[in-house]
């Protein structure tokens, strides 16, 4: 039985008891026992968080509480976790998810055969109730599938964190945070695939929550869009303030992120490419005809519905519009 310490860390911000109490017990349940369960709740206004975390610390010596004194971000919280953590190999947390009980020992076993500084895994996604949306969100969200070294760990982000599993080598180096970072999980990628690489689980080893309150991730595309027309109107100008926003607080951050850290020439090329590339499409009013670039840079296999996407979002905006004006 492998018995290599695994940390596991869960940043929480006023979340659902309910939705807490069942993530922590099902990480409580792995198979692989030899885990710390590190948790630092960001200055919580719900009492009953706090409440919640410390029962589990009291009932179970592998689970550390940290309580932030003040609110100081998604980003900083899981910095502040990765400080903490001590072992070889660390797996990020959501509050709201549930892990099937082989997640962390299936993700340790690929992570060590293969000798790789990161492994992603598959999931499904549930709704609020626990009722499956979709029992494949790779092929959902056309999750690039990375095998080793690929530079679409550069221009993509590599599994989203709950379903990662690093090395501490890739934690080393991804702290402390520079000013540029935008997101843990797509700096953890670019991180290892310019370390050892990549690999993937394609089993579905989590559910991942999706409910009204999400806030992150791909999940919130709809209520962000939503809220975006509600202030600012359903035009063309607007559209084009928000597919702005969208490329540049995303796709051109993450960019420029992975080029604070390079230290790959080749990979800091890259990313003076897309950072070139991001800067002259989000100026684009009605086309951009330099499809090439696209594919140069974001192309890749199984990715064709994102791709097909992307491409109209980025150069042809005026088609790009309807589905704006319609969602």
């Amino acid at each position: 039985m492998n018995d290599d310490l695994v940390d596991i860390l869960l940043a929480t911000y006023n979340s659902n008891e309910n939705f807490l109490r069942e993530q922590i017990d099902s990480l409580l349940n792995q198979t692989h026992k030899n885990i710390k369960i590190y948790i630092s709740d960001d200055a919580s206004t719900e009492k009953n968080v706090g409440q919640v975390l410390k029962e589990y610390e009291e009932k179970d010596d592998r689970v550390i509480i940290f309580m932030q004194e003040k609110n100081i971000g998604f980003n900083s919280n899981f910095e502040f976790l990765l400080k903490q953590s001590t072992a070889d190999y660390i797996m990020f947390c959501d509050h709201d998810d549930v892990w099937h009980n082989d997640k962390v020992e299936k993700s340790l076993i690929k992570i060590k055969e293969t000798n790789s500084s990161l492994v992603y895994v598959n999931c499904r996604q549930i709704d609020e109730n626990g009722n499956v949306i979709c029992t494949d969100y790779f092929k959902h969200k056309n999750i690039p599938l990375i095998k080793g070294k690929s530079k679409l760990a550069i221009s993509r982000y590599a599994g989203i964190g709950c379903s990662q599993i690093i090395t501490k080598e890739v934690k080393e180096k991804m702290i402390p945070f520079k000013t540029d970072v935008i997101a843990h999980d797509w700096l953890a990628g670019f991180i290892a695939n310019e370390l050892n690489g990549i690999d993937y689980i394609y089993d579905e080893l989590f559910d991942y929550r999706l409910h009204t309150s999400n806030v992150f991730g791909g999940r919130s595309l709809n209520q962000n869009l939503a809220r975006w027309k509600e202030k600012y109107g359903n035009n063309y100008d607007t559209f084009r303030k928000y597919r702005k926003w969208a490329i540049e607080n995303c796709y051109l951050d993450a960019a420029k992120m992975c080029f604070d850290y390079a230290e790959n020439n080749e990979d800091k090329l890259l990313c003076k490419q897309l950072i070139a590339y991001y800067e002259m499409i989000s100026k684009t009013r009605i086309m951009n005809i330099h499809f090439i670039r696209y594919f140069k840079l974001l192309g890749g296999k199984n990715l064709i519905k994102k791709m097909c996407k992307e491409i109209v979002l980025f150069h042809l905006p005026f088609i790009a519009f309807l589905a704006f004006k319609i969602n």
